[in-house]
């Protein structure tokens, strides 16, 4: 296509024009790891990272006197709600806020790792998960003439196909065996129940009744008699990076636990019929032809695609799965490259998931870097505190955590939200 006049003129004024100047933004509830990777996926904000869960005469004395000499000043929290006072201070001064929460593709290691996400969700309103506000995806959903965009409906047909064909989810992971090993020769309707955390905030905001995994599981039970019921918990109960609430024992005589390490995508297949809260897994069902009854009220619920436990009248527009997954997964998120902090599509995205995948050295967490006052470096010793320390975080935290102290000592305990384990992990790992 040949490029007119008016377009390199209008590129050239563009590429002439001064850099504006980057926004001062304060980040609420974004723990320490993440930090770094804000600063690289957005370098046109200058950050100002409040502490976790700061107290409030902290919050008076110290942070609101910044935040108020600031003429340009925005809030990007980390979660649904902001703190009482700065929601309060956002309000009485007209400051923006965005809420943000991991896309819904995350990463290539399955579970809650520390690693940086490759997409995430930014709304003005509300997050995507709270179904008490319109948030801006289901005003997207709600307004968008998708029809009339026919490349973006063409590109989601081709998005879907080339998702469900690459075996990508949200989280990801080596796949070791099949769904057919697992759930065993398939001699009748198979309905598969989706597993939360279920203290989760996707929970607490999308679901007005209280619902636990094992409601769930007798939900499902009651309405597919004659089914094979299979209840797989979320990845991060398995992992003991999250808590389980209720004891998958008491619902043992109505279905079979699928305890294995089996990827979403895997997991789906030869499945009937799926039952979640609120789950993610819910949408990747869709994509796959798969009927779905949701209990509480997930982004894609509401839309006649779904069969919805908790109504939401503010929906109500029937939108195609190629429409819903536009919005959802073209239109809504941001891709980023977590080295380089680039912005890129879904479409690299999910080419780097299945590139990592596909090279078992992708999905081992680096090795930090030798640094001489590390605890690898001239004080290398410290690396015997491993074997003391280990068991105590084990104890007190998951499997998950054990991984990550394993492969940065100094940055887990750095990490922490708890200041007194901060406090500790000065006395052990003082350089750094």
């Amino acid at each position: 296509m040949a490029v007119t006049r008016r377009q390199r003129e209008d590129w050239a004024s563009i590429s002439s024009a001064p850099t504006p100047e980057p926004v001062t933004t304060f980040g609420v509830q974004i723990i320490g790891w993440k930090r770094g990777s804000f600063e690289r996926y957005f370098p046109d904000r200058r950050f100002h990272f409040l502490p976790m869960n700061v107290g409030e005469r902290e919050f008076e004395r110290v942070w609101k006197p910044r935040i108020l000499a600031e003429s340009d000043a925005e809030f990007l929290a980390w979660g649904p709600e902001l703190p009482q006072p700065l929601d309060a201070l956002a309000r009485s001064r007209n400051i923006p806020v965005t809420f943000i929460e991991d896309g819904f593709l995350r990463s290539v290691r399955p579970s809650a790792s520390r690693t940086p996400p490759l997409s995430l969700a930014l709304d003005g309103r509300a997050l995507y998960f709270d179904c008490r506000h319109p948030s801006d995806l289901e005003v997207l959903l709600k307004t968008y003439d998708f029809e009339a965009d026919a490349a973006l409906m063409e590109r989601a047909r081709a998005g879907i196909t080339f998702l469900t064909e690459s075996g990508i989810s949200k989280y990801n992971g080596a796949r070791q065996r099949t769904a057919e090993e697992v759930y065993g020769e398939k001699t009748g309707k198979r309905v598969l129940v989706v597993g939360q955390v279920e203290d989760d905030a996707s929970i607490r905001y999308g679901c007005v009744s209280r619902m636990t995994n094992n409601d769930l599981v007798r939900l499902a039970a009651a309405e597919q008699p004659d089914a094979q019921i299979l209840y797989k918990p979320h990845p991060d109960v398995l992992s003991r990076a999250r808590p389980a609430r209720s004891d998958p024992a008491e619902v043992a005589h109505l279905c079979e636990l699928v305890t294995e390490n089996l990827p979403l995508a895997a997991a789906l297949r030869t499945v009937d019929h799926v039952y979640t809260i609120t789950s993610l897994a819910g949408f990747e069902a869709l994509l796959r032809d798969i009927p779905v009854t949701t209990a509480g009220c997930p982004f894609y619920s509401g839309w006649g695609l779904t069969d919805d436990r908790q109504p939401n009248p503010r929906r109500g527009r029937r939108l195609s799965i190629e429409a819903l997954f536009a919005g959802a997964y073209l239109l809504y998120p941001r891709y980023f490259d977590p080295e380089t902090g680039a912005q890129t599509s879904f479409e690299e995205t999910v080419t780097a998931i299945r590139r990592q995948l596909d090279e078992p050295q992708g999905l081992r967490p680096p090795r930090p870097q030798w640094r001489a006052w590390g605890p690898y470096g001239l004080f290398g010793w410290r690396h015997l505190l491993a074997a003391f320390v280990t068991p105590v975080i084990r104890k007190i935290g998951s499997d998950r955590d054990v991984e990550d102290f394993r492969a940065d000592p100094i940055r887990f305990f750095r990490g922490l939200s708890d200041r007194k384990y901060r406090i500790i992990g000065r006395i052990l790992y003082p350089f750094g």
